[in-house]
């Protein structure tokens, strides 16, 4: 038996477009799966609101979003959350940063680090923050 660990995204409204922004930058199978086609709808105006959706990439990406419907509370809350890509290619990093900046804030320019040879954070257009990194060994301390 194996586990995966997916991060599981909550928007209002904006998980759709989120996705398929996602997917234009780590490419990947993408599945939508709204209110309506669920039989889940609570008000008319959120049937075409996502219920479940995920990226499951080539390369090991995956990542699951939705939209929390309006009669459940919800907050993003300010860095509630980091999504880390890792890679072992300054290369590979710096695509998927020079795609996933379109339209977010960046907090920390994708640069070598004293703990890495690229890092970097954005904060994307729909509220997530990403790190993204090139892997390095450690050793234990």
């Amino acid at each position: 038996m194996s586990v995966i660990t997916t991060p599981h995204l909550n928007f209002r409204g904006t998980a759709t477009a989120a996705l398929e922004f996602y997917q234009s930058v780590f490419g990947g199978q993408l599945v939508l799966v709204t209110n309506e086609q669920a039989f889940s709808t609570e008000r008319p105006e959120e049937a075409q609101q996502l219920k479940y959706g995920q990226i499951i990439g080539d390369s090991g990406f995956q990542i699951m979003a939705y939209d929390v419907p309006a009669s459940v509370p919800y907050d993003q809350g300010e860095k509630s959350l980091f999504v880390s890509v890792r890679s072992d290619s300054v290369e590979e990093i710096t695509v998927l940063w020079n795609a996933l900046a379109v339209g977010s804030t960046v907090l920390s320019d994708l640069a070598p680090s004293a703990f890495s040879p690229a890092y970097g954070m954005l904060k994307d257009a729909f509220g997530v923050v990403w790190v993204l990194d090139v892997a390095v060994d450690y050793t234990a301390a």
